[in-house]
């Protein structure tokens, strides 16, 4: 199962995109298929050939919205800015005729109106037949169509024309709202590198960063963005990096430093080795994040389709109804009365409010965390957060800083040369941090080459070397392995064991160090709402109780493998009403942060498995930036229900009162186009976020 997905240029209609998207999930092997409408992208998961999928797609489309191109996502230019002239220029035309048809009487009077409505929808007029010939007649053009000419035909022309007017400014005041709202999120695919230039001996090439391969050297100019993940080869540069982490300051990099694709070079050509390939580097990932993002629609928002799906067509049997029933009840006395509370009724229940507002919210506060440094993946996710109660922390490079250091050798009837000469070559053939500390110690003792068996998660390293099994890791490990361990002095130090045919020969203590955000971090969680803090480790119980205490946090679970984290995690869940996250950087924290509620991984050091399986990325590895998603969170689902309440709450009172003859058509579009215009307006605002704002 493979996933396409395809840009639909012009689609300016929810409704139609739902329409769109629901007709391609019936298609044959086609499992899924979801529409993004703010960034107008469909992402279709499928088993055929992608050209055939494409081309089904198409007549679709072609079917259902004519105008709307359909592209391939990767081939789609960047989306030109629109241009609403020829919309403007027709309303002016419409809203002059309309204010000059009061000027006279009779036939000119009625014959100004009637092309003032025209000019004002004659688009929405086509689209309505057009659809109703197609069998799908239940659109927003359905309701404003039949509201509209049937107030012309019972004679009252002045509101029909009013109602068309006031509902295409409210729909054009609409597309220009969703579309500074989608810039947010398109400024992401400004990431995206259009070239490298590879060093090839002497001579500098432009190739496509596809063409790149692990090893290469790539050249940097100032002011260009960095194609691909590498270790920096020049002294000293700059990067801005505040498209990935969020942060304004320039990062001054010198050699060995990683550098990760997506950054600026800000002041001086350099040389860049390239460690991944372009489909595994930092910024393909996020561009695939973004683009798989719509896929994970929250449960708000496939609620609202659904409604809105099931709504549209109740309420044109309603207003049926209401014209029919009272009429022959009354014995056909006050017919145009109830045609025209009728008509009112229709104009009142179009859905556009919360078909567009609330996908529109969660995509403002997608946009709001990338801007601050955290990659959200989908509405789903952002639910999720918003009711977080519990977040458990991995200790290593989450809450401390990773970076052990060898504090001191304690070497056991061989020499200290020795003990380091077996213990940095088990080591090298890992990544884990300590491992790679370990290794960094030894500096220039000799590494001899270690006959690999394999690397057991949360134990250690096991393999040959001179023909002796070689245990190196935890005392758990050792002992597994009846290696018999003398009599230690306690310490909260790591240890790391070294054993040689089932021989102990000593051990290496290391430290690491808290961050200095960690505090921060914690105590701002409690406040946002986050009612427990644990830490999970495979470290031992007092090495992980020490370093809690002095991040603050009240749980500790310590000596875990990553099946019990991921066990500790599932029994945070049955304790606990809302979501549970974890947040880890390791390869072995892949399996609980899949698990998790809210999976979260640190986007800087952490690895490809543990950013794969997450549901949220903190760029720079700041866990602060956990409370700040938590803030947006909340924030936008706040604003998600504001407007279901505020758009439900409106329409269902001026329903009513329309049924009872109360509203007219002014209060009818205001019903329809006010409070669509309001709740946007309202969506917007989950842009706005600023991290030293939540501090309390």
């Amino acid at each position: 199962m493979k996933t396409t997905v395809l840009v639909l240029d012009g689609l300016d209609c929810p409704n139609c995109a739902e329409k769109i998207a629901s007709s391609v999930r019936k298609l044959d092997g086609v499992s899924g298929a979801d529409m993004d409408f703010i960034n107008k992208k469909l992402s279709v998961a499928h088993d055929s050939k992608e050209d055939a999928v494409f081309a089904q797609v198409k007549k679709i489309v072609g079917s259902l919205e004519p105008d709307v191109k359909v592209r391939l996502w990767e081939d789609a230019p960047p989306e030109e800015e629109p241009d609403h002239t020829v919309d403007i220029v027709r309303l002016a035309v419409a809203v002059s005729l309309f204010a000059l048809s009061y000027l006279f009487h009779g036939v000119p009077h009625h014959v100004m109106l009637a092309v003032s409505y025209l000019a004002a929808g004659y688009d929405v007029l086509l689209e309505a037949v057009r659809n109703i010939f197609k069998g799908r007649p239940f659109d927003e053009n359905f309701l404003m169509a039949v509201a509209s000419v049937g107030a012309m035909i019972i004679g009252e022309m002045n509101e029909g024309a009013a109602v068309m007017i006031f509902y295409q400014v409210g729909e054009l005041f609409q597309s220009i709202a969703v579309e500074r709202s989608g810039k947010s999120i398109r400024k992401l695919m400004e990431l995206k590198p259009e070239s490298a230039n590879l060093k090839v001996g002497d001579e500098i090439k432009e190739v496509p960063p596809e063409q790149v391969q692990i090893g290469d050297v790539i050249l940097l100019k100032p002011g260009e963005r960095v194609p691909l993940d590498g270790v920096l080869l020049s002294s000293a540069a700059s990067f801005d990096t505040s498209a990935l982490t969020g942060e304004s300051l320039p990062a001054e990099m010198t050699a060995g430093d990683e550098i990760l694709s997506g950054s600026i070079n800000l002041n001086t050509a350099a040389e860049l080795r390239v460690t991944s390939r372009y489909a595994d580097s930092t910024v393909a990932k996020l561009l695939d994040m973004v683009r798989n993002s719509s896929a994970k629609k929250a449960k708000t928002e496939k609620f609202i389709t659904r409604f809105a799906r099931v709504y549209t067509p109740l309420v044109v049997v309603a207003a049926l109804l209401l014209a029919i029933i009272p009429s022959v009840l009354t014995g056909f006395a006050h017919t145009s009365e109830w045609v025209y509370r009728a008509l009112v009724f229709l104009v009142i229940s179009c859905p556009c409010a919360l078909v567009i507002s609330v996908p529109l919210s969660f995509f403002a506060g997608i946009g709001a965390a990338s801007a601050n440094g955290i990659l959200i993946k989908g509405a789903k996710s952002i639910e999720a957060v918003a009711s977080c109660e519990a977040v458990a922390l991995d200790k290593t490079g989450t809450v401390t800083q990773g970076i052990f250091k060898v504090k001191s050798v304690e070497p056991f009837n061989i020499s200290e040369t020795q003990l380091l000469e077996i213990a940095c070559a088990a080591e090298s053939n890992s990544d884990h941090p300590i491992a790679k500390s370990v290794v960094r110690y030894c500096g220039k003792v000799p590494a001899k080459k270690l006959d690999f068996a394999g690397e057991t998660a949360g134990s250690g390293v096991t393999g040959s070397l001179d023909g002796k099994k070689i245990l190196c890791g935890n005392e758990k490990l050792l002992r597994e392995n009846g290696v018999e361990i003398p009599p230690l002095e306690n310490t909260a130090m790591t240890s790391v064991m070294v054993a040689s045919d089932g021989r102990y020969c000593g051990r290496i203590l290391l430290g690491d160090e808290i961050k200095e955000s960690s505090p921060e971090a914690v105590k701002r969680l409690k406040k946002c709402g986050v009612k427990r803090v644990v830490m999970l480790t495979g470290d031992k119980q007092a090495i992980a109780e020490e370093i809690a205490a002095q991040a603050g946090i009240d749980e500790v679970r310590a000596g875990l493998l990553p099946q019990g984290k991921v066990k500790a995690v599932e029994q945070l869940i049955e304790e606990t009403s809302g979501t549970v996250a974890f947040v880890g950087d390791g390869i072995n924290d892949a399996p609980v942060i899949a698990r998790a509620d809210v999976g979260v991984a640190m986007g800087g050091l952490g690895s490809d498995a543990a950013i794969e399986a997450a549901d949220m990325v903190l760029m720079n590895d700041d866990v602060t930036r956990l409370p700040d998603a938590v803030r947006i969170s909340k924030k936008t689902m706040s604003i998600v229900r504001q407007n279901i309440i505020f758009a439900l709450g409106v329409k269902a009172a001026v329903l009513l009162l329309g049924a009872m003859g109360i509203a007219g058509m002014w209060m009818a579009v205001f019903a329809d186009v006010g409070v669509s215009f309001i709740a946007i307006l309202n969506s917007l605002r989950a842009m706005r976020y600023k991290p030293a704002s939540c501090t309390e």
